[in-house]
């Protein structure tokens, strides 16, 4: 059996008593104080999550971007320094590899983050797709990068707060959503982007592993007086959930497309060639097989990942993510059903019993992290 990686942070989560669990290779922290406080926090206040498990690459060269636009479906092109998009990586069928985020670093480097479980396959398939002529550079950097996500109305004032940010208090109150910038401390580089998947104000926080637990015990201390509280891989979860942002291996995996995952957005036809354009292209035109809907149930019943979604006595999708929403109070989920059977209500299939279902806009809760 393989030995499960540790983060810089483990002895910290450790000590303060979270309940460790196996996440994508990695031993991580999937609550501490308990799901529901955890995500209040976040929603009311302010939480601090341990994502150094996520994967980082770099990419240099002349060539990175014009490579990353033929790679990715957003259009890179439009990135300035200190910019960041959200897009998805595909297969030539329009399957998806991966989605991630692409950051164009202030002297012309990319940054691209990537799902901690897809660190090996998406390395693979970025390396397999370089020019041959040596223009772009592709380097792993996970196990150098530590990350660091400070969510919800206070983050701002936290971070503003901690000694390691003394010197760029003003550049944070002037950040951009979806930007970020770099700057060193004590001969260390460290960047900060306001971005996030909680649906509140956040910033993620990119700092080497040495400085991490600086770092985490210094917003343990500022944090006090903003109620800020440690939050684990199960609110993460919870809070995305609302928010109804996608998560790989839910509503995008290798056998679902961006377009049947509600991610049109991303897909820039219009920019020129990329890997799964072409059949891209022709799933609009014909329009994809499948559409991802949002479910109110009745009462308290949980719907969980793959649970049938019924129309009468067929079968017409499956639920994708399901739980009991905290801040809205009610028993919600994101399912895929098929193109020709949408309709206004469903059944889901939980366990022996069949639950009604209304169809609900999605996203749940609307994003404040803007």
């Amino acid at each position: 059996m393989t030995e499960l990686k540790k983060t810089p942070l483990h002895d910290a989560h450790v000590e303060l008593g979270a309940r460790m669990v196996p996440f994508a290779g990695f031993e991580m922290p999937v609550s501490y104080a308990g799901i529901i406080e955890e995500h209040r926090a976040v929603r009311q206040r302010v939480g601090v999550f341990d994502v150094s498990h996520m994967g980082e690459f770099i990419l240099s060269g002349p060539g990175a971007f014009d490579y990353l636009n033929r790679v990715v479906t957003n259009d890179c092109s439009k990135l300035v320094d200190g910019g960041v998009l959200y897009t998805v990586m595909c297969r030539q069928d329009g399957t998806t590899v991966d989605d991630l985020l692409v950051c164009r670093m202030p002297g012309g480097q990319a940054l691209v983050v990537v799902n901690a479980s897809n660190i090996e396959k998406d390395f693979a398939h970025m390396r397999s797709l370089l020019p041959e002529d040596g223009t772009v550079t592709l380097e792993d950097a996970s196990d150098r990068t530590a990350l660091l996500a400070v969510q919800g109305p206070f983050s701002r004032d936290v971070l503003k707060s901690c000694p390691l940010f003394s010197p760029v208090k003003d550049t944070l109150d002037g950040l951009a959503y979806y930007n970020l910038f770099r700057y060193r401390i004590g001969g260390d580089e460290v960047v900060v982007s306001r971005t996030g998947y909680t649906g509140e104000l956040g910033y993620e926080v990119f700092i080497p592993p040495a400085r991490a637990r600086e770092f985490w015990d210094e917003l343990a201390s500022h944090g006090k007086p903003f109620g800020l509280q440690p939050v684990g891989l199960a609110a993460r979860d919870t809070l995305r959930f609302e928010a109804s942002f996608c998560l790989y291996g839910h509503e995008l995996d290798d056998n679902t497309t961006p377009l049947e995952a509600g991610l049109a957005w991303v897909v820039k036809l219009k920019k020129g060639g990329f890997v799964g354009r072409d059949a891209l292209l022709a799933e609009k035109e014909a329009g994809p097989r499948r559409k991802l809907i949002g479910l109110e149930l009745e009462e308290r019943n949980i719907a969980r990942q793959d649970y049938p979604i019924m129309h009468g006595v067929e079968v017409v999708g499956k639920v994708t993510s399901g739980t009991f929403s905290p801040t809205l109070e009610k028993s919600l989920a994101m399912a895929f059903v098929d193109r020709d059977r949408l309709d206004d209500a469903y059944s889901v299939q939980v366990r022996k019993k069949l639950v009604g279902a209304t169809v609900t806009p999605l996203p749940f809760y609307p994003s404040r992290a803007k």
